[in-house]
């Protein structure tokens, strides 16, 4: 007996459809330009002037499977606050953007991620209401010339700006490189989950509501 599964009509069509977007945002600090694909397949492409902040971004289009282009131009002779914030809000609004109205998504994910002696957990929703529960322990102050205070306000940033509740979970670690790229595995893998298609309400906005 062969047993033979229909998917709804209308999935084909709405899995064709783009969930991309482009931003800029120039301040006297900065001047940003993201532009992301939700569908994409890792493609990075990004130059921050902070090479930490490029290395963290890889991990998010290759575990998120996101197609990221940013060029960012910033004060980094001053320090790589105004550029690290201002490149997290860009992105959160590129997401914000492409992915519309979250019509059909999973909406919430969550992973594990570890990283050697690292590990690291992440729990998001989807859910038009920014929060950050961070609650990493980071020992060192710097991993080379990246201050690792900025790991919070880049996802200060990104939550306010892609409304997005995000909590970050420190299960284990002792070193500061393991314990950051864990948490950006994590959290790419996470957000993978949360935005794919739930195929049982392709055509609902994933809360009782009705709206996110």
């Amino acid at each position: 007996m062969s047993i033979i599964t229909t998917l709804p009509t209308n999935l084909e069509s709405i899995a064709h459809q783009s969930r991309v977007a482009s931003i800029s945002r120039t301040t006297k600090e900065t001047d940003i330009q993201v532009q992301v694909n939700l569908d994409g397949d890792g493609k990075c492409n990004v130059n921050t002037g902070i090479p930490f902040l490029d290395h963290m971004l890889h991990q998010i289009c290759s575990h998120g499977l996101l197609d990221l282009d940013i060029q960012a131009k910033g004060d980094i002779e001053i320090d790589d606050h105004h550029t690290n914030e201002d490149v997290a809000i860009t992105l959160g609004q590129a997401i914000a953007e492409a992915l519309g109205n979250r019509k059909g998504i999973n909406r919430f994910g969550h992973f594990v991620a570890p990283l050697d002696e690292a590990l690291i957990q992440v729990a998001l929703d989807f859910s038009g209401r920014p929060h950050l529960s961070y609650g990493l322990n980071i020992p060192t102050e710097r991993v080379g010339n990246y201050d690792t205070q900025l790991v919070r306000e880049f996802f200060v940033a990104l939550v306010n700006h892609s409304q997005i509740t995000l909590h970050i979970r420190q299960l284990d670690g002792i070193n500061s490189h393991h314990i950051i790229e864990a948490t950006f595995k994590a959290f790419a893998r996470a957000m993978r989950m949360a935005l794919e298609m739930d195929i049982r309400r392709i055509q609902e906005i994933p809360s009782s509501k009705g709206v996110l």
